[in-house]
């Protein structure tokens, strides 16, 4: 009876062992998204005790940020708007730095959709231009807090300054090729930005019912920020044309020299020479690194393309910075300046950089003999660099600065996106920090 049934059914379908299997024989686990579950959803527990959000988080509260708080206007007993908690957008700019992302935007959409993010920010309320104006409005408090962080490693015995190796590296920069004009283009683009910043003061008088205020603000704030910039490229023409004046004089009749051009994106911006032998408008980032711990103790962006000249002031800067002179300054010949070699040594600090001239010539006189015009410092840096002690340390040089320099490209200095000097230089004070926070973790451990 049991193997009667109410309608007679087909005969199952045999497949051979070892075929394929059907779709629809296959028993599989398919997702269920209408289901409701219950989960914990505290923030705590969604990212483990060993996290570099929690890391990052724990330096910062160990470090004096009140530089940060300084521009805020609300402030207990008065009317006013709660600020965003500097603290809570510096961690979240560092540990995205140390991500290697560098776009607000992004960070924004990470702080809703990743748990690190959303940890780090706590519930406080953050958008992409909060983030944009935060890094570039604290320069000051940015440098800083780089100063606070070296001062509280040199005091846990963690930098020493026994030899500092310095580096410049070109980092492409937010400009166009297209960008950059004439004297002649530059003008009519000057004349062009001002009928644009007039036209629109006067559409104001007479707004347009499709246009909404803010989008009119935007429309006169770009246009002005146009004019300033095509401003500042005709400041800036002059001294470009007297330079390249200076070298029509140094190359022969061959070799073409082409006329002063100025960004109309970004007037402070040159065209370099790239790692990869190409052309493009960038800009130079020097780096100088203590040996021992590879901490970043000194942060400067030039325009010009060459390092020559940029050895005593960034020296100046990391004694500024640290309050201590490093024993011994490493660079490559392309730093090689012998007024830099005389004020360095003058002060007691030793350099350790290779000698420009041929080992020998015509004449006799070798890489260790001096130049008639060599100051006595210059002679014994010539005479050092031939000891085998000096060709010892100066090695040091490639694997401190090198590496600092790859670990930067790594946290996001591979191309800016803001423009101007001053804004790349918080860019590069950013990430500076980001690499010493690294950089004290690891030492500490």
């Amino acid at each position: 009876m049991s193997d009667e049934t109410l309608f007679e059914l087909p005969e199952p379908e045999s497949r051979k062992p070892g075929g394929p299997t059907h779709p629809s024989e296959a028993r599989l686990l398919r997702p269920v998204r209408n289901q409701i579950e219950w989960m914990p959803c505290d923030l705590e527990s969604m990212i483990p005790d060993d996290h570099p959000a929690r890391a990052i988080w724990t330096m910062l509260e160990r470090l004096d940020l009140s530089a940060f708080y300084a521009s805020i206007k609300a402030v207990l007993g008065r009317p006013g708007h709660p600020a965003a908690d500097p603290q809570v957008l510096l961690a979240l700019w560092l540990f995205a730095t140390v991500e290697g992302i560098g776009s607000a935007r992004q960070i924004h959409r990470l702080c809703e959709e990743h748990d690190a993010y959303r940890w780090l920010r706590g519930g406080v309320p953050v958008n992409y231009h909060m983030l944009s104006d935060f890094r570039v409005a604290h320069r000051e408090a940015l440098n800083d807090l780089l100063t606070k962080i070296l001062a509280s490693m040199m005091f846990e015995g963690l930098v020493s300054l026994r030899h500092v190796a310095q580096d410049g590296m070109r980092v492409r920069a937010s400009a166009g090729a297209s960008s950059f004009h004439r004297r002649g283009s530059l003008e009519k683009c000057l004349g062009e930005a001002r009928e644009q910043v007039e036209r629109l003061a006067q559409e104001r008088e007479h707004p347009d019912p499709g246009v909404n205020r803010r989008q009119e603000a935007a429309r006169e704030r770009a246009a002005k920020e146009r004019l300033a910039r095509v401003e500042k490229a005709l400041q800036r023409l002059p001294g470009i044309e007297a330079t390249k004046r200076r070298q029509r004089y140094k190359l022969t009749k061959t070799r073409k020299v082409t006329q002063a051009r100025v960004s109309t994106t970004d007037p402070e911006v040159q065209v370099l020479k790239m790692p990869d032998g190409g052309f493009r408008p960038a800009l130079n980032v020097e780096l100088a690194t203590d040996v021992d711990s590879q901490v970043i103790v000194g942060v400067d962006v030039i325009t010009a393309g060459s390092d020559g000249g940029q050895a005593a002031p960034m020296a100046e800067k990391v004694i500024e910075r640290t309050k201590r002179s490093p024993e011994a300054y490493l660079v490559d010949g392309n730093f090689v300046k012998r007024s830099d070699i005389t004020v360095l040594e003058r002060q007691g600090i030793r350099v350790y950089a290779p000698t420009s001239e041929p080992g020998t010539t015509t004449s006799g006189r070798t890489k260790a003999m001096p130049r008639p015009d060599d100051t006595p410092e210059v002679a014994a840096w010539r005479a050092r660099m031939e000891t085998e002690e000096a060709k010892t340390i100066y090695k040091e040089r490639a694997a401190t600065a090198e590496c600092t320099n790859a670990r930067a490209r790594a946290l996001g200095l591979r191309q800016f996106t803001v423009r101007g000097v001053t804004k790349v230089l918080s860019v590069v004070l950013l990430v500076a920090i980001a690499h010493n926070l690294l950089r004290w973790i690891a030492l500490q451990a």
